[in-house]
């Protein structure tokens, strides 16, 4: 997934954020399949277990089913149709959330080769924000950030200043 390029400023922010609201002492579902960031939260000493790539869109009993006392989802629910009825399943108490927002300048990402590396959803930050309060959680902490990449060209200069990723703690409202 990233043989190309590493997201060191995308998970370094996810993980001081997660820090500053989540203790280690707390069990946490990560939703999507082991990867980089779930080997850094574990480093880190969190308990960490993962959904196991099944389609969240059609079956969510591995939510539904977990102990855990906090739901991640770190750029997970821009690839599902419904994530309405992912939010609903979920047990925990606390909940944190990571997605990228839509670029105005950008059309939404979508990979040729793989059908799992598509972007049904690219948020306003109102959009999930609704999402999340029509599903019962209220937002207590929120940031934003950019993704400015090193090519040349009017888009990336935009992403110097443009607000790319959204990230939320909630808890059951």
């Amino acid at each position: 997934m990233y043989e190309q390029t590493f997201p060191h400023k995308r998970f370094k922010l996810t993980y001081q954020f997660l820090e500053k609201h989540i203790s280690k002492s707390e069990t946490i579902l990560d939703l999507g399949v082991e990867n980089p960031f779930t080997k850094i939260l574990k480093d880190n000493s969190y308990n960490v277990e993962n959904t196991k790539g099944e389609d969240l869109d059609f079956d969510v009993s591995s939510i539904k089913n977990s102990q855990a006392t906090v739901v991640t989802a770190f750029e997970i629910f821009e690839h599902l149709l419904n994530p309405f009825t992912v939010l609903q399943s979920i047990k925990a108490d606390k909940l944190v959330i990571s997605v990228p927002l839509k670029l105005w300048f950008s059309s939404a990402y979508r990979s040729k080769s793989d059908p799992w590396d598509r972007h049904y959803h690219e948020f306003e930050d109102w959009q999930l924000d609704w999402l999340l309060e029509k599903t019962g959680w209220k937002i207590i902490d929120r940031q934003k950030w950019t993704n400015p990449t090193k090519k040349i060209g009017i888009r990336p200069i935009l992403r110097w200043f443009t607000s790319r990723y959204y990230i939320i703690y909630a808890e059951k409202a």
